[in-house]
């Protein structure tokens, strides 16, 4: 059975649904990865392409990912997702708590510690802080937890967990900007729609995704 599913193909580039669990990428060769695995799957169709990623997601998230077929889609594809305005990414998260406001815009500075795979929230002065930026909005709510529709207007590492955790709000699930449930079947968090503009034909592309986590069920 697949560890992923293509959502749309064409000559220029995959959309594609990364289960939660499946690396992107690895640099270890005895652990499958998505790239690895979409690589092979072109090879044993006959097509002599090399794959390129667009967009990234860590491994305990579930979403959408785009992978470029050739040089001129990578390139124009990347500019896209670098600037955040003709990609748009969207995000589900069912988080510890409740949100400051219904809905809003959340602004903080991160650093970034790559070795540590790990970011925190400074002050703007800080030596080499970063400002990131996601608008939000509270779907349902329950008791100790709210599902909230994410979009994210920066990329910087674990954004959306370090500005929820940040916020009072934690992504259910997450044990290193959270706390250790338990009872959780992972990280509660999905890319769950993709909209960019083809780069060969400008077309707008849409793809939305259900996400898998559970939602608890509402008190009456």
């Amino acid at each position: 059975m697949k560890k992923y599913r293509i959502l749309y193909e064409d000559k220029d580039l995959l959309a594609v649904y990364k289960p939660a669990g499946v690396a992107t990428q690895s640099a270890r060769p005895t652990v499958p990865d998505l790239m690895s695995m979409l690589q092979n799957e072109m090879i044993l169709r006959g097509e002599k392409i090399q794959l390129r990623l667009v967009n990234r997601l860590d491994q305990p998230v579930e979403g959408i990912l785009l992978v470029a077929k050739n040089r001129d889609a990578a390139a124009d594809l990347s500019r896209q997702a670098a600037d955040h305005t003709r990609m748009e990414k969207w995000y589900q998260a069912l988080v510890c708590g409740k949100l400051p406001e219904k809905e809003g815009m959340l602004v903080d500075y991160l650093t970034e510690d790559a070795r540590a795979n790990r970011s925190g929230v400074c002050t703007p002065d800080t030596p080499g802080a970063k400002e990131c930026r996601l608008s939000y909005r509270v779907l349902e709510e329950g008791g100790g937890w709210s599902l909230v529709e994410i979009r994210l207007l920066t990329g910087r590492r674990h954004q959306i967990r370090v500005q929820m955790a940040h916020a009072g709000a934690p992504v259910m699930g997450d044990r290193k900007y959270g706390k250790a449930d338990p009872g959780s079947r992972g990280l509660a968090l999905c890319s769950f729609r993709l909209t960019f503009c083809h780069p060969r034909t400008g077309e707008v592309l849409s793809f939305q995704i259900d996400p898998a986590f559970p939602v608890p069920p509402t008190a009456l």
